[in-house]
């Protein structure tokens, strides 16, 4: 094997610290800042060794204010750095939403492009942790409304580690959304890996029967669905959308005309959701590329349970995406 196919294998929480660990040595204006993420390692491990490694200058601990640090960091961006914000959980963003949404989001246009706010929030999302219902809130959707700003949802190891690095080199900023429940996935990161593309969608299966429209913690459960279905003789294409604002229209489009029958997999609610956003740019513009209405398949319009059971039970998993595609394959042709 070249040294460019050589892989190494590790999880999804060490890519993304690999990932944070090539921004500090590649660039000095690059710092974290965050909750935890210095002595403690990250909430989620995620910054563990980065004090030690790049002092307290870079690896910032930040009282528990999130309005406060995250406008701190909107005012490092504009002084010429390259902040990396880390929220714990993205509920707590709610804290800082004046701050993200009337400040990050909107200067660029009020200054009249005077002035770019190249900052990078990331935030841990989704339920599946027993985390209770204030901490297992899907809200990238949410965020998606939001002009002025990109959000991202990294689902592979390549993902994790390379778009950190685009994100730093966007001029605007940036929403980082990396599912709780995807730290632990283990994979192969090539070694060559670098900044990737923050701008498009990616088909990770190709399939002619269906298409499954997906992204984070739901994208490994709809490539499982999809090999079961293939067993079944149901061919299925899974799209990784990986880009929720600005949303690929392009790559979606050309899916629904291939596979003409589409189910979309997110864990964020079903009303007013993403999924609904992209059920209607579907209707709008390939309406009479479809065969059957197109099918959502979300979380459980309550507040995510505590319990295991019953949380299992409120989010998409394999064995309801598989009977949403049956239904959508086998019904009316």
């Amino acid at each position: 094997m070249s040294a460019t196919e050589a892989t190494r294998k590790m999880t999804f929480r060490d890519a993304v610290r690999e990932g944070i660990r090539s921004a500090l040595q590649n660039d000095p204006r690059v710092f974290l800042m965050g909750e935890d993420v210095g002595h403690y390692g990250g909430c989620f491990a995620v910054s563990r060794g980065l004090l030690a490694e790049f002092g307290e200058e870079r690896i910032r601990d930040t009282p528990l204010a999130e309005s406060a640090f995250v406008g701190a960091g909107i005012g490092a961006a504009l002084a010429g750095m390259r902040p990396i914000v880390e929220i714990m959980t993205c509920n707590f963003s709610l804290l800082a939403l004046d701050q993200i949404m009337n400040t990050a989001a909107t200067l660029l246009h009020m200054s009249g492009g005077q002035f770019n706010v190249p900052l990078v929030i990331r935030l841990a999302t989704g339920g599946g942790k027993q985390l209770a219902a204030q901490h297992s809130h899907s809200l990238e959707g949410w965020y998606a409304h939001i002009p002025g700003i990109k959000v991202l949802t990294p689902a592979t190891l390549e993902d994790g580690y390379g778009m950190l690095a685009s994100a730093l080199a966007d001029p605007d900023p940036v929403l980082i959304f990396e599912n709780q429940t995807l730290y632990i996935m283990e994979g192969e990161l090539p070694a060559n890996a670098g900044p990737v593309d923050i701008s498009s969608a990616k088909v990770r299966r190709e399939g002619k029967d269906a298409c499954i429209l997906t992204y984070g913690a739901s994208l490994p459960k709809s490539l499982e669905a999809a090999a079961k279905l293939a067993e079944q003789g149901i061919n299925v294409e899974v799209v990784d959308l990986r880009v929720l604002r600005p949303l690929d229209d392009a790559t979606i489009l050309r899916s629904v005309a291939k596979t003409h029958r589409v189910l979309i997999v997110d864990e964020g609610w079903r009303s007013g959701g993403i999924s609904a956003e992209i059920a209607a740019r579907i209707q709008e513009q390939a309406f009479y590329e479809l065969d059957r209405p197109v099918a959502r398949l979300c979380a459980a319009e309550v507040p995510i349970p505590y319990a295991k059971h019953l949380e299992q039970a409120a989010l998409p998993q394999v064995d309801t995406i598989i009977a949403a595609v049956q239904n959508l394959v086998r019904s009316h042709g």
